[in-house]
């Protein structure tokens, strides 16, 4: 499958023959507990398992330093919201577990109230690496699983659901968001390489004439999302989705050796965070 319409890269490493649905359910316990951890050794451990998937997987490292590079403004925002206060009178000083070095740092004030806040850089820095970590770990499973096998692991882990949302629908609109996403990112490309030919200027000015500057981007990008949208939705309409209940080639229960594994993840994870 090309990559302008996934993030799957082929491969014959376990990980790739694993089935979707536990892949799915062990980065969910796999983002719980890294949520729930409460010292950086929990952090530097759930790093450490992450690299070791990546490594068994043989993912292309700078496939996931591109896929990185957008988040990276969302990850400064995190710790800036944390390490720089309006109020530093306000600041608490209850000790914290990610404080580290920092933690008996007094605020230091750069303009009237607002100022820096240590214990608040050092705890910004944790919410950046747990994204961050989390980011990764669906890289691996987005690089490693179909679109195609993401949809029928979402229909069949919400599978008792149906007597109340169209379960079916739900993993659709997934698949579909899935698909578009890498779409998006591939089309933008394309579109600011030829802006760029016609002599637009992306690097050059402030910070805002930066921002404005892709406006010749976006707009075109947007325009193009819903053309391709409405040429979806007639071709799904061609092929009658919808007219009668759809079947599945898939597998529909987990074996009892597949089932144990999650239960043995699923302690070490409850661990993971009672020790760490």
């Amino acid at each position: 499958m090309s990559t302008v319409f996934s993030l799957y890269i082929p491969g014959t490493s376990g990980i790739h023959r694993c089935d979707a649905r536990i892949k799915l359910l062990l980065l969910c316990f796999l983002s719980i507990a890294l949520f729930l951890v409460k010292t950086w050794w929990g952090i530097g451990l759930g790093a450490l398992v992450i690299a070791a998937l990546i490594l068994v997987a043989r993912l292309p490292l700078l496939r996931f330093v591109k896929m990185s590079l957008p988040l990276l403004v969302l990850l400064v925002f995190i710790w800036i919201c944390n390490a720089f206060t309006f109020d530093i009178t306000q600041v608490s000083h209850a000790a914290d577990g990610f404080a580290g070095f920092m933690a008996g740092w007094e605020p230091i004030a750069l303009w009237g109230t607002f100022g820096f806040n240590p214990q608040g850089c050092m705890i910004g820095l944790t919410y950046a690496a747990r994204v961050f970590l989390i980011l990764l770990a669906t890289y691996v499973v987005s690089f490693t699983t179909t679109a195609e096998a993401l949809t029928h692991a979402f229909s069949s882990l919400f599978s008792g659901l149906r007597r109340f949302v169209s379960v079916d629908n739900i993993a659709l609109i997934l698949a579909l968001a899935l698909r578009f996403i890498p779409m998006m990112a591939s089309e933008a490309t394309q579109i600011r390489q030829a802006q760029k030919t016609r002599g637009a200027r992306f690097e050059e000015g402030g910070l805002l004439t930066r921002v404005l500057s892709w406006r010749v981007v976006l707009v075109p990008l947007v325009v193009g999302m819903f053309r391709r949208a409405g040429n979806l939705g007639q071709a799904m309409d061609a092929r009658c989705y919808g007219a009668k209940k759809r079947t599945s080639l898939y597998g529909k229960s987990l074996s009892f050796p597949q089932i144990i594994f999650l239960g043995f993840s699923l302690l070490c994870c409850v661990l993971f965070v009672l020790f760490l």
